[in-house]
Order: structure tokens, then C-alpha cells, then sequence
């Protein structure tokens, strides 16, 4: 059980992780709180926004739309890596969900397949909503990868999340029935919280080391009757040579 970071902490965490961040007019007291508990929180939930462009799609999740007024997440994490914070504290981004799940994510264990939305998500969970179309075939850039990487990462650290698993991270797939999102992340959540945890094993500040360019392949050696055909071809050139 946690209280919410203060905005400030929460901007300064994801800074120190190396999140490039826009702060959008008002976010830090742009919320929900009038209709609902904001807290305790237990982790982090990813989303996809089903939108194309990063200018629209922040300006919905900010102000949300006619059925469900924004904010819809904390942060917009846009296809440069750019995360857009949009508002802070209770947000319209988890819905009802698996109480089962949550349990799971508190005690930081393997989480169980969700078949229940009887729980509050959006007391419970930071959000992010990741600029995608979500089909499966729009593409999601590395530097937008990361950033997930990192946003969530910046949380768990602040909180002291994630020293005993990994589960503090979850898309919302995992935690609604019906739900699809984030569909099409590379590695899936899986590979999210796995990235995650490393991080967190690191300083804030570090950064992977890209991989090695592959070796060129070793040069075959020559087969006999290459060096034959070698040899054949010096000798005509001698021959032509000797007067």
C-alpha cells in the first residue's frame, strides 16, 4: 500500500530516469479526485489510444470526450518517446477490474488470468496511454518502447516497487476482461517487466549498451580446384611474358 507520489516527485523521477517530458497547461492538478479515491496505489498500467497523431491524441486524452472526461491517463507516450503529461491524480484509464489481479500485483507474483471487473483501477494504477493504433500492424518505434521502459521503471523506483517481482507493471489487458491493449508491443508485457527489472538494478541514469555489430564471416579457404585454376591462370601470365 502507497500514498501517490506528489506531482513534483513524479515528474522528478521520470527526468532522473532519462524520460524526455512535456508538460502540458495545468496537468499537475488536472484530475478525477471530485468522483473518487486517487490511492493507495500499487503500479502501473499501459495502454494504446487507438489514434494517429500526437497532437490530437494528447489533446483527447487530456480532456476526454463526451462519455468519458479526461484526463484518460497520467502521461501520453507519444511514437518519438516523448511522454506528454496530461494530468495527475484519479484519471478515467483502468476501469473496473480483477480484483484477483490487483492481489497479484500488490504481492508482486505471477498474475492470474483476469474474468472479473470488480475493482476500482483507477484509484489503484498510474497510466499511460502509448500513441498506437492498436490493429496489430501500426508499428511501435524503439525509442517509444523504451520510453514504457522507462516511465514505468521511474515509478516502481520511486516507489521501492519491483524487488520482489515483477508485476508492478501491467497492461490493461491484464487486469479487464475484453481488453486488448497494448497490442502489438514488441516482446508483449512480459518482455516490458523484464526490461523494467533490469533497469531497476541499475542507477536511474543508466542506459543498455547497444548491441555489437555481427562479425563478418571468417573468409572460406580456397577449394582445390580454385587454387588450380589460380595457379593455371599465373602460369598463361608468365608464359605470355617469357620472350
Amino acid at each position: 500500500m502507497a500514498a501517490p507520489l506528489s506531482a513534483a516527485a513524479f515528474l522528478a523521477a521520470l527526468r532522473a530516469e532519462g524520460v524526455k517530458v512535456v508538460e502540458t497547461t495545468g496537468w499537475r492538478t488536472h484530475n478525477r479526485n471530485s468522483k473518487g479515491a486517487w490511492g493507495p496505489v500499487h503500479g502501473v498500467m499501459i495502454h494504446h489510444t487507438v489514434t494517429k497523431g500526437t497532437a490530437s491524441t494528447v489533446a483527447l486524452c487530456r480532456n476526454g470526450h463526451s462519455a468519458l472526461p479526461g484526463p484518460l491517463c497520467h502521461g501520453v507516450i507519444a511514437k518519438d518517446g516523448t511522454v506528454h503529461l496530461v494530468g495527475y491524480g484519479r484519471a478515467n484509464h483502468a476501469g473496473l477490474g480483477d480484483d484477483d489481479v490487483l492481489k497479484a500485483v500488490v504481492a508482486e507474483k505471477p498474475l492470474p488470468a483476469d474474468n472479473e471487473a470488480n475493482t476500482d483501477g483507477n484509484a489503484r494504477f498510474y497510466g499511460f496511454e502509448c500513441e498506437n493504433l492498436g490493429d496489430g500492424k501500426d508499428p511501435w518505434p524503439a525509442v517509444q518502447r523504451e520510453a514504457v521502459v522507462r516511465a514505468s521503471a521511474a515509478v516502481l523506483r520511486a516507489h521501492k516497487w519491483g524487488k520482489d517481482g515483477t508485476t508492478s507493471v501491467i497492461g490493461h489487458a491484464e487486469w479487464q476482461p475484453g481488453k486488448v491493449d497494448p497490442r502489438g508491443l514488441p516482446g508483449g508485457m512480459d518482455a516490458i517487466r523484464k526490461d523494467v527489472a533490469e533497469r531497476l538494478k541499475h542507477p536511474a541514469n543508466w542506459s543498455p549498451k547497444p548491441p555489437s555489430p555481427p562479425k563478418p564471416p571468417a573468409p572460406k579457404p580456397p577449394t582445390t580446384d580454385e587454387r588450380i585454376t589460380a595457379l593455371e591462370k599465373r602460369m598463361t601470365a608468365l608464359e605470355k611474358r617469357t620472350p
